[in-house]
């Protein structure tokens, strides 16, 4: 199955206590459903010192179940569904609310 959503989307958390905090999709895991996005769902994480790290308790981003994300509409700037067609023979992913092109 296609994916819709994939790292450098910008999304949008759409369920949850960031709900409304827009970010960039750093790293998907499509085994488990979830993705981790940018400056979103924070937690501390206790690191133990390494030789290139000091350790001490460190900020970081948890994963997120996709199922609380959406795709930001590139024209609009709001959450939208995502939809797939072809053009030029290429499969592209595009936004259904203005019809736009996700996939550049």
């Amino acid at each position: 199955m296609a994916a819709k959503i994939k790292k450098g989307d910008q999304v949008i958390v759409t369920k949850g206590r960031d709900r409304g905090k827009k970010g960039e999709v750093l790293r998907v895991i499509p085994d488990d459903g979830r993705a981790v996005v940018q400056g979103v769902n924070m937690v501390k994480k206790h690191k133990r010192p390494s030789q290139l790290d000091p350790g001490g308790i460190k900020s970081e981003e948890a994963p997120l179940a996709l199922a609380n994300l959406s795709i930001v509409d590139p024209k609009t700037g709001e959450a939208t569904r995502v939809g797939f067609r072809f053009e030029n023979g290429q499969k592209v992913r595009f936004a259904k609310k203005s019809g736009e092109n996700i996939d550049v």
